[in-house]
């Protein structure tokens, strides 16, 4: 415990966030390759870099067919 009598809260999710952003620079890198070049096209491949997982779930639901 500490003197003002609350307690220390440890969190340990440090190697899935590494993952994650390998996850997101691999992604990013995928995508703006794909892209144009142009500014936009880079801003658009960041975003769908973001929210690809969204696009496999969608994608993996679909051919269970849920």
């Amino acid at each position: 415990m500490t003197s003002n009598g609350r307690g220390s809260t440890i969190v340990r999710d440090g190697p899935w966030g590494f993952i994650f952003l390998l996850a997101y620079v691999g992604a990013a890198i995928y995508f703006i390759s794909e892209s144009d070049g142009s500014f936009w096209g880079v801003i658009l491949g960041l975003l769908q870099a973001v929210v690809w997982p969204v696009y496999v779930i969608f994608h993996v639901l679909t051919l269970i067919g849920a």
